[in-house]
């Protein structure tokens, strides 16, 4: 398995682990300037300074403008964190709207650990809610692979007249982010900042 990246390789805004640095950076140092942001984190300034407005946009900051010159000049703008809202890194466009692509499979992870014992048609039925419903499909696909990567268990194999009924391990819970399926068909657990499962490792079919 990879290791946990270096944290000067998710300078990305754009990618889930680089608002994440800053996400966290931010909950620690709760008002900051960008330079302490950067200092923090190690990111880029120009990625942090984007994922920061569109944070401001959206009301997770609050940015204060000095009024008053010092030396002449005024000094940098601070921003504070007045929306906390977890350890998840709010998923916001520049203009703060929100990102809504990939809830679904945060809310079957969630699901999953609550339920216990499930079919996918259950699941998406108990993920599902009237601002976000999960389809069946994306439900089947999504435990298909976090079966291969050995987050669940087969509790009763599947035939022709029923579905297969999967069971989440408690040791392979990793965290509240959802392990994601990427594009190249490989399982990224964003908890543990590692790959955990490749179509190479077998098992995809």
């Amino acid at each position: 398995m990879a290791g946990r990246k270096p944290v000067h390789l998710t300078a990305n805004a754009k990618r889930p682990e680089g608002r994440q640095t800053m996400w966290e950076a931010i909950r620690k140092l709760r008002k900051f300037t960008i330079s302490e942001l950067e200092t923090k984190t190690r990111l880029k300034e120009g990625a942090l300074r984007s994922y920061v407005e569109a944070l401001t946009k959206a009301g997770y900051l609050n940015r204060e403008r000095p009024t008053e010159r010092v030396n002449g000049a005024f000094p940098r703008a601070t921003w504070s964190l007045v929306r906390d809202t977890g350890v998840e890194a709010p998923r916001v466009r520049k203009d703060g709207s929100q990102v809504t692509h990939g809830f679904g499979r945060e809310q079957l992870w969630r699901t999953m650990r609550i339920i216990g014992d499930f079919n996918h048609h259950e699941l998406a039925l108990q993920a599902s809610t009237e601002e976000h419903p999960v389809a069946v499909q994306e439900a089947a696909f999504y435990c298909q692979y976090l079966a291969r990567a050995g987050y669940l268990v087969v509790t009763a194999e599947g035939g022709p007249n029923r579905a297969t009924r999967f069971r989440l391990l408690p040791s392979r819970y990793s965290g509240p982010r959802a392990p994601q399926i990427q594009r190249i068909r490989q399982v990224w657990d964003a908890n543990k900042q590692e790959v955990v499962w490749r179509p190479e490792d077998g098992g995809d079919e």
